[in-house]
């Protein structure tokens, strides 16, 4: 689910604090191009109008009582595979946060960072893009396996190898076709293929394989891992 051109980022906000959610309301809907469709106050709630609402993007709490947030992204992404889903916390715990990027979610910030970065990470993750801070992006190299990452890449084609590359880097689908001398439709192509050899759910968790296979070094993602995640 991508916001179209033109048209207004649909946001749906899921916390269990009502005064978080109407405070995110008010500051959202100053903003133009960004409209919440909808609340839910519970994992469950979630789940069950996420299906009605289908938002663009999900800003998801991971601490809510009797299912989690963490629980929620997992069931919500077997429902709606393309849901944009990114983590609004107040405890940057590494653990839970690698278990979110794990679960599928694509972005991730903290409650207390300044408005203009959580509006610029909502409309980054609209558009497909990661919203990752390279501080957690380096917390989460360090749980993966390496061996495991290199027999993984070998899986792919030369081809595919270059999409990744290009992925990593922060680049949408437009400008890979166009340095690559591709169709769109080739490069989604070669993406769907690229996350299913490696077993990834998106564009997140491509990007970090990435780094951690030494595609690309972290310095070259500074757009790519702009997470507002402090």
């Amino acid at each position: 689910m991508y916001a179209h051109s033109g048209q207004a980022i649909q946001v749906m906000l899921v916390d269990d604090h009502a005064m978080v959610r109407a405070g995110l309301k008010v500051l959202l809907e100053q903003m133009p191009d960004i409209h919440v469709v909808g609340e839910a106050a519970s994992g469950f709630q979630a789940i069950e109008r996420v299906k009605q609402l289908l938002p663009d993007v999900i800003l998801m709490d991971l601490a809510m009582p009797g299912m989690d947030g963490i629980e929620a992204i997992q069931r919500i992404l077997a429902i709606l595979p393309g849901q944009h889903i990114i983590v609004l916390t107040g405890f940057l715990d590494e653990e839970r946060l690698v278990q979110a990027v794990r679960a599928g979610a694509q972005g991730c910030v903290d409650k207390t960072i300044p408005p203009e970065d959580l509006v610029q990470a909502i409309r980054d993750v609209s558009l497909g893009k990661p919203a990752l801070s390279s501080s957690l992006a380096w917390r989460i190299l360090r749980e993966m396996n390496g061996n495991e990452i290199r027999q993984q890449k070998n899986k792919l084609s030369e081809r595919e190898i270059e999409v990744l590359r290009l992925m990593t880097q922060g680049k949408l689908d437009a400008e890979i076709a166009q340095e690559l001398v591709l169709t769109e439709v080739t490069v989604r192509t070669h993406i769907s293929r690229i996350l299913i050899k490696l077993g990834l759910e998106n564009r997140v968790q491509a990007a970090l394989y990435g780094l951690r296979s030494g595609l690309v070094s972290i310095s070259e993602t500074s757009e790519v891992l702009d997470a507002r995640c402090r």
